[in-house]
């Protein structure tokens, strides 16, 4: 039976817009149903309760980290870094990607926030502690994305979805 695998996008938004783009265009060439804020309709709930329940129904994760923190819940986390926690804390398989080369990002995209960039450098710590991909471009990302969310498929097999009319 086919099956449509849900791929939770997690990241900063506004400098990482265009990678996010290629990206969800990447899950969809793959059969896949991307899940990320982009997507997420206008909802009563709270936006944690929101995001919580989309990761729950999302069979791998994917966070991609660049040189921003991002914007912060009430708890003083990320919330890029709260759904990464919460990922992990279900058990959904995590593939981490960090940019490699930080120092290249226009500065209009990079923490100035001493703070926060200490918090930036924890939350990477947190995610080098698995295995991750290293990336420099869109396009780079996209190709690290696509090759271990194929092996994700392969070696941690999740329920995904499968039509009606075929289960």
């Amino acid at each position: 039976m086919d099956k449509k695998y849900q791929v939770f996008v997690s990241s900063t938004y506004i400098d990482l817009q265009d990678e996010r783009k290629a990206i969800l265009r990447q899950l969809l060439e793959l059969d896949c149903i991307p899940a990320g804020m982009e997507l997420f309709p206008s909802t009563d709930d709270d936006q944690w309760t929101f995001i919580q329940q989309v990761i729950d129904e999302s069979d791998y994760y994917i966070v991609i980290v660049g040189a921003k923190y991002g914007s912060l819940a009430e708890d003083g986390l990320s919330y890029t870094e709260k759904e990464f926690d919460y990922a992990v804390s279900k058990g959904i398989p995590v593939l981490g990607f960090v940019h490699g080369n930080p120092e290249v990002i226009p500065q209009g995209k990079c923490e100035i926030d001493s703070d926060r960039r200490q918090k930036l450098d924890a939350f990477i710590s947190k995610i080098e502690k698995r295995l991750r991909k290293d990336w420099s471009s869109t396009e780079d990302l996209c190709s690290k994305v696509v090759t271990s969310l194929s092996k994700a498929m392969k070696t941690h097999p999740r329920p995904g979805y499968i039509r009606g009319d075929k289960a």
